[in-house]
Parts: C-alpha cells; structure tokens; sequence
C-alpha cells in the first residue's frame, strides 16, 4: 500500500507523521520525495548507504551540421529551444529531456549527454527501508529523482510512506500519482486552512481517498477542524501542540521508538488508514 503524506506548506509536521508512520509499521519503505529539503534521514540514521546518481539527457547542438531551419525550436512546447541571432539557443532550465527535437532534426545535427541533477541514498534504519532522493543545489526540477524513487519501489509489497514536497506544485502531482490514500497535514490556523485547501483541491482533482491530520492542536477555536466539516473530510486524527512532542522532534528522535502512548497513536493511524483503504 503507497500512503502519501502531503501538505501545503513547509513547517506543519508532514515529515514528523511520515517518519513515525514507517517506523511504527512492522516493516515499511519510508521514501523522501521533498528532494530539495529532505529530512528524514535525520530521524532514522539510516545505515549501510548506497548511494546513486540520477542524471538526465540534454540535448547538444553540432553548430557545424546545424541549418537553423527552427524545426527543432517548433516542436518544443517547452520553449527550451530559441533561435537568437542566428543560433538555436538551449535553456537547459525548462528542457524535461523528451529528446524530440534531436528525432525531428533533418540534418542530425542534434545529440544528447547526461547531466547528473541529484543522487538517491538507499539505507535501513531497524524496521524502515529508507529512500532519499537529494537534488543538486541549483537545478531546477527533482522530478526525474522522484520517478526514479517511486520506480525502484514498485515491487516492494511492504508499506510504502511517501513523504511529498510541500505545497501543490508538478513534483507534489508526481509524489501522489499512484499513492492509494493520501494523508494531509494541517495546522489549526486561518494560514493553516489556505494550506490545506491546496492540497485538498490537489487530491480531490487526482480522486484519491484522503483524510486530516490536524498538527500543533490547542484548546479552543480550530480553524482547520471546522474547514474539514464543512467539507465532510475525514479527521483521521489531531496532534497536540506540547513542548515534548517539540523537544524530542528538535533533536531529532522518533517519537514511537521513544514512548510507548506515541507508538500506539500512530499504530492506531496507520490500522485506520490501512482499513479505509481496503
């Protein structure tokens, strides 16, 4: 079963369910799909690492066999190709690496070379497979390290947590795409409701089942809560805000490794999530 947890902003406890999901289930794949900040390897320590590059394919223009007859620059519904002063110009930045235009040159004068963009770091942490997919500081688009995450996987039958980047942007569709539920974490606020309507139009437009959980909970008026009633979402569970829950996810710690109470919440969530779905 592939369990998405997402939310619509950074900060309000996503990778904190993530992380005590997988380690509360018997044995589970843990995937950290935020490539661009990931941080759950901090929680699980994760030994015996392997590491490995994720690269794509870019395209190469031969300046000598190129006509500039823009067919190549056509086909591009990117607008990665332009033709500047006589020259077909590449914007490496928004190429998603189809290679169309090397097919559609008439002269070949078009060829492809790799570019690593990332790598992905594989370990175990006790009960936990973890994934991290870590995209290079200054490219643009971890979306060919999150394929490659969730591809790598597909075979596994364990529990697989995916824990999604923040907000609603093409990587977060691209982390939810064949997730069986979604869980999404809000926090209590006004903000907190904005946030959550992102994600909750994102997984509502993909028809994926979901639910709430509602993170940092104080007594008295919960805005979140109120926006889930009125919108008949499911409140799979709240989180209160307490200075232990604070201090031991500051140091990093894994709250169901550490107290028995916590480990049975999130036993309870994964069980509730587990039989919605099935």
């Amino acid at each position: 079963m592939n369990i998405a947890v997402l939310s619509g902003k950074g900060g309000t406890g996503k990778t904190l369910v993530s992380v005590n999901l997988a380690a509360a289930a018997e044995n589970a794949v843990y995937l950290d799909c935020d490539v661009e900040e990931p941080n759950g390897y901090l929680f699980f320590a994760p030994e015996k690492i392997i590491q490995k590059n994720i690269s794509i394919q870019l395209p190469v223009i031969d300046r000598n066999r190129c006509t500039v007859c823009r067919k190549c620059v056509e086909f591009c519904n990117y607008n990665a190709l332009a033709c500047i002063a006589g020259r077909i110009i590449l914007f490496e930045e928004v190429c998603h690496s189809c290679g169309g235009c090397r097919i559609v040159c008439p002269e070949n004068a078009i060829t492809e070379e790799e570019k690593v963009i990332g790598h992905i770091e594989s370990g175990v942490s006790k009960n936990v497979k973890v994934k991290t997919g870590i995209l290079n500081i200054g490219e643009t688009s971890g979306i060919p390290i999150i394929q490659e995450i969730l591809k790598e996987n597909e075979e596994d039958q364990r529990i697989r947590i995916i824990d999604c980047p923040p907000g609603s942007a093409c990587s977060v569709m691209e982390s939810i795409r064949d997730a069986d539920y979604c869980i999404l974490v809000a926090e209590p606020t006004l903000f907190g409701v904005h946030n959550l309507n992102l994600v909750y139009e994102l997984v509502s437009k993909f028809s994926k089942p979901h639910g709430v959980v509602i993170n940092k909970c104080l007594e008295g008026e919960n805005p979140a809560e109120q926006f889930c009633i009125d919108k008949k979402i499911k409140i799979l569970g709240k989180i209160p805000f307490h200075q232990e829950i604070g201090m031991m996810n500051s140091k990093g710690m894994i709250l169901v490794r550490e107290k028995e109470s916590y480990r049975n919440y999130f036993i309870n969530l994964l069980n509730e999530v587990t039989e919605i779905r099935n």
